[in-house]
């Protein structure tokens, strides 16, 4: 990855083809459709691949944004299917935490790094999946529809994004 100028970066991570895991490529989708990214913002669906991202900017001195925001779908026990929340690093749940670490510091949360190493502001915005298949099937739950909007509205407020 090459160093940019974005002062934010929005990384929606999920997986499209497995139901309600689309949830943070769905956001980014939409915030590309309906609103206006002023030009220091950047929202990227990254799928499963948002590592690799992290990875370059713990790394790199040049081109880091002031702010990442990572958007992802989470089952949570007692949340509402669609329900949008912020989480810090040390919530993602276990399952995830593969997507956010590499093998070779399997203990060394990303987010977490970046935060305390960089200086980078990390803001995560989950919503409550509903259902995940076992197998291919893509889109959302209506629940989940919803909390992309949600989410979209919430993220125009943080970065005063103008609607189209």
């Amino acid at each position: 990855m090459r160093p940019n100028e974005k002062k934010t970066m929005i990384f929606g991570c999920g997986n499209v083809i497995m139901g309600d895991d689309g949830f943070g490529p769905a956001v980014v989708d939409r915030l590309h459709e309906q609103y206006i990214l002023p030009a220091e913002v950047e929202a990227i669906d990254v799928g499963t691949c948002v590592r690799e991202y992290l990875f370059d900017y713990l790394l790199t001195e040049e081109g880091r944004p002031e702010r990442i925001i990572v958007l992802d779908a989470v089952d949570f026990p007692g949340r509402a299917p669609g329900e949008v929340f912020e989480i810090v690093p040390t919530e993602i749940p276990a399952k995830k935490i593969h997507d956010f670490s590499l093998h070779q510091f399997p203990t060394v949360n990303l987010l977490q790094e970046l935060a305390e190493h960089t200086g980078i502001s990390v803001t995560i915005l989950v919503a409550q999946i509903k259902f995940i298949p076992e197998e291919i099937a893509p889109g959302l739950t209506p629940a989940m529809t919803e909390a992309v909007a949600k989410t979209c509205q919430k993220l125009s407020q943080i970065l005063s994004l103008q609607a189209k």
